[in-house]
This record gives structure tokens, C-alpha cells and sequence, in this order.
């Protein structure tokens, strides 16, 4: 799980609620495109991921949301990136 998908859960907000925020902020996201984010199939750009930063509170980073996969748990038996 991404580290954006586990911080929203972990506060019980839907993508709803994140994308309101988000826009609150003078952002521009829809409910679609943050799923993808979270599932790590499409990429945030820098100002989205600043304001996502903003959003949770500096609970993530900018590298948390651009590059979510060098935070997420490895899978059994693969090897750590050297």
C-alpha cells in the first residue's frame, strides 16, 4: 500500500474528502486521478504533491507521493534496491 493510500486511510478519509482539500487549496485533482496516484499507476506532478504534503499535515514528504514505491514493504524473498 502507498504511503498516500495508508495515511488517508489511516485518518478514515475518502478520496472525496482529499480531493476537497485539495482543491481548497487552489489544487486541481478528481477522485479518479488520486486513486491512481495511491495505486501507484500514475505519477502526481510536483505542485500536486506539495499540496498533498500540505494536505496531510507534513505526515508525508514530496518523495513519499512522487516515488511511493521506494516506501512500500518489499515483498517476501525480493531483494533491497542496492
Amino acid at each position: 500500500m502507498s504511503p498516500l493510500r495508508k495515511a488517508r486511510k489511516a485518518r478514515g478519509w475518502q478520496l472525496q474528502t482529499v480531493t476537497d482539500l485539495v482543491r481548497e487549496m487552489g489544487g486541481s485533482i478528481d477522485n479518479t486521478n488520486l486513486s491512481r496516484i495511491e495505486r501507484c499507476q500514475q505519477t502526481a506532478s510536483l505542485a500536486l504533491a506539495e499540496k498533498l504534503c500540505l494536505v496531510f499535515g507534513g505526515e508525508l514528504t514530496e518523495l513519499q507521493i512522487l516515488y511511493p514505491e521506494r516506501f512500500m514493504p518489499k515483498a517476501p524473498g525480493e531483494e533491497a534496491a542496492a
